[in-house]
């Protein structure tokens, strides 16, 4: 087995590992605190009904699969509440839609709003 092998395949392991722990922590963290884990983005509501929770996004979780370029500043600008994303947009491919297409992860339908809208 060559040097360059291993490398890989430790770097591939290592990538793996570090999706299994982010994916643990997401799915262990306790649903109803005030503070959301540190690199979770919370998306506020602004109207409709007040029954669906708020959008939290688990910036740290998609960092570990992507490199930064792969959002900004084409699909997501740097500043914070600079754009409106609507599900309609996202919907429309645009936002989270531009990879949440059920090609490259999950689609957004009725029956994936709780992946992303959970109660704090």
């Amino acid at each position: 087995m060559s040097d360059e092998f291993r490398a890989e395949r430790a770097c591939r392991a290592s990538r793996l590992l570090l999706a299994a722990l982010g994916v643990l922590v997401l799915f262990t963290a306790p649903a109803n605190t005030a503070e959301q884990p540190l690199g979770d983005i919370t998306f506020d509501r602004k109207g409709g009904d007040n029954t669906t929770p708020t959008a939290i996004f688990p910036h740290w979780v998609h960092r570990i699969r992507f490199k930064c370029y792969a959002c900004h500043p084409a699909v997501f600008p740097m500043k914070r509440n600079s754009t409106e994303i609507t599900m309609d947009a996202i919907q429309d491919g645009k936002f989270c839609g531009v990879c949440h297409n059920g090609q490259v992860a999950f689609q957004v339908t009725f029956e994936t709003c709780n992946r992303c809208h959970r109660p704090r």
